[in-house]
């Protein structure tokens, strides 16, 4: 029983191979997934084997080592990226849409922070994670390949029963297993996923979406989108409503703490969500049908 984990953005871990930063994240995310199973009651089943694709050194790029995030360091080609984000977290007024799209960004962040209760620090801090990794791995060809084959080349190695997709991550995987249709996994699970964000992501993947419904990878048995009620990152909540998903759930998970892969995997959602596949695996036959 194994699970692949993807992770999302700011998971670049410098000073280490890809195959130590792997090792080194799924040390950290394997407790996490066991206080999930735990608090979901199911403590006495045997925990899957996590392993982690790791991508991040394909779309982190070296950048000047700052104590706050700089909003500086976020170029005019990344800025579309923060603001379709910025638009998409709210539901302004024609008025407000004009003012923030020729607005600058400190302004455009201080809107969110205000709309949304958050801290400017975390706002600001997100969305230069995002400036920097959505835009590379969308817009720089030889970025989103290389992601995307590692992403790849890890399920193919592990053969998991459940992949577990989280933010930037899911948008990867989800990509990764429409380019490698022989790749069968019983469960895709998508965490604070942005894959139908307006704007900045729905209309960049590949496939493109067709009549505004983006498609299920061939080799993905079941589907399910979990999401966070507070997360600026799950763009819409519902993947639903542009994607063919079996099954979603909301949970708070915390004010701060409402974006990262270890707070999703400590949910006793997730650990419902993956049990009934690593207890009881679908076998897929070469058709991909049980």
């Amino acid at each position: 029983m194994t699970i692949v984990a993807v992770h999302g953005i700011g998971n670049h871990l410098s000073g280490r191979s890809p195959e130590q930063a792997a090792a080194e994240l799924a040390g950290q995310w394997q407790p996490k997934l066991q206080h999930g199973f735990t608090a979901a009651g199911l403590g006495d089943q045997p925990l899957p084997a996590l392993h982690v694709a790791y991508y991040a050194h394909h779309t982190h790029a070296a950048e000047r080592q700052t104590a706050v995030p700089d909003l500086s360091s976020i170029g005019e080609r990344e800025q579309p990226v923060v603001l379709a984000w910025a638009l998409a977290l709210g539901a302004p007024t024609l008025h407000e849409r004009q003012g923030l799209i020729t607005a600058p960004l400190r302004q455009v962040l201080s809107w969110v922070s205000r709309r949304r209760k958050i801290p400017i620090g975390v706002v600001i801090r997100l969305a230069v994670q995002l400036a920097r990794e959505v835009h590379r791995y969308l817009h720089i060809p030889q970025v989103r390949a290389a992601a995307r084959s590692a992403v790849a080349e890890s399920i193919r190695r592990v053969r998991p029963q459940v992949v577990l997709a989280h933010s930037l991550g899911s948008v990867v995987a989800y990509e990764a297993l429409h380019a490698h249709p022989e790749l069968t996994v019983d469960c895709f699970v998508t965490l604070g996923s942005p894959l139908g964000m307006p704007g900045g992501i729905f209309e960049h993947l590949v496939p493109a979406p067709l009549a505004d419904q983006g498609a299920r990878p061939a080799g993905v048995r079941y589907w399910v989108n979990l999401a966070d009620t507070g997360d600026l990152v799950a763009i819409p909540h519902r993947l639903g409503d542009r994607f063919p998903v079996d099954q979603h759930a909301e949970t708070p998970i915390g004010r701060i703490d409402f974006h990262t892969f270890g707070a999703y995997l400590s949910s006793p959602l997730t650990a419902a969500a993956i049990a009934p596949f690593v207890r009881n695996p679908i076998v897929l036959d070469h058709t991909g049908k049980s």
